[in-house]
């Protein structure tokens, strides 16, 4: 089991920024691949970002250029910087650690709001 903890989000002004944190705790080493995911009320859940198991990044086109997505050696935390902050990334945003072949491995945090608004 894997134990997810996201904080960072908030309130903040167009044009602004964020950096959410994605603390896991538990079998670390169970999991591959590692990413951040948004979810707005009335759609489907999004990648936003992610590592891919050989650990290359990938983002989404929306976020491109001003999202970074980071993680410390031990991948015992999880960042994601936000710059350039628009309305239409207001959402509630998870992380998620799993596995890309025991499926079983799938672990969700909480989730936190970010809100961007005047």
């Amino acid at each position: 089991q894997v134990q997810l903890v996201e904080s960072g989000g908030g309130l903040v002004q167009p044009g602004g920024s964020l950096r959410l944190s994605c603390a896991a705790s538990g079998s670390i080493l169970s999991i591959n691949v590692m990413g951040w995911y948004r979810q707005t009320p009335g759609s489907e859940r999004e990648s936003v970002a992610r590592f891919t198991s050989s650990g290359r990044t990938i983002y989404a086109d929306s976020v491109k250029g001003r999202f970074t997505i980071s993680r410390d050696n031990a991948m015992n935390t999880m960042y994601l910087q936000m710059n350039s902050l628009k309305p239409e990334d207001t959402a509630v945003y998870y992380c998620r650690y799993y596995h890309t072949i025991y499926t079983t491995r799938n672990y969700w945090g909480q989730g936190t709001q970010v809100t961007v608004s005047s």
